[in-house]
């Protein structure tokens, strides 16, 4: 009784999730932030609902952070872009390479529902590529696709 006069009750609320990606958009410079903040959300609700469990995966505001970060960074490097293309960019290069094979799967067909007919370019990484081939070669290792 005499604890429970010390301590004051609190009350805690869910983030909302569309909001804060919608404000994050709008601060890099996204002028459809609305609906891409709405695009966003929703992909990382089905990731967390229909996704396996694994421990390293992680789909809460610190991702959805990393990768709109990462978005305002390719928006800076090429402004005349379409945003859906960027976004959908950092969104791959930034969940793919955790992904297992078959949440992968998954993964891209929930970006295919959610950027209908959006392409995204594949990138460029070419003196990279081209050392990480001429090394496999060196060593004796087969060069695998991805």
């Amino acid at each position: 009784d005499n604890l429970k006069a010390l301590l004051r009750p609190v009350s805690m609320m869910v983030p909302d999730a569309a909001l804060i990606c919608e404000i994050m958009l709008f601060s890099e410079g996204f002028i459809g932030a609305k609906a891409l903040a709405h695009k966003i959300s929703t992909l990382y609700q089905l990731a967390i609902q229909q996704l396996s469990k694994q421990d390293h995966y992680d789909f809460g505001l610190r991702a959805i952070k990393s990768v709109l970060v990462t978005a305002g960074a390719l928006k800076r490097n090429d402004p005349t872009q379409n945003e859906d293309v960027i976004l959908l960019r950092a969104v791959k290069d930034m969940n793919l390479p955790k992904l297992v094979s078959d949440d992968s799967k998954l993964f891209l067909s929930l970006l295919l529902d959610l950027f209908p007919g959006v392409e995204s370019p594949v990138p460029n990484y070419g003196a990279l590529e081209k050392a990480i081939v001429d090394e496999l070669q060196a060593q004796g290792l087969q060069n695998h696709p991805y």
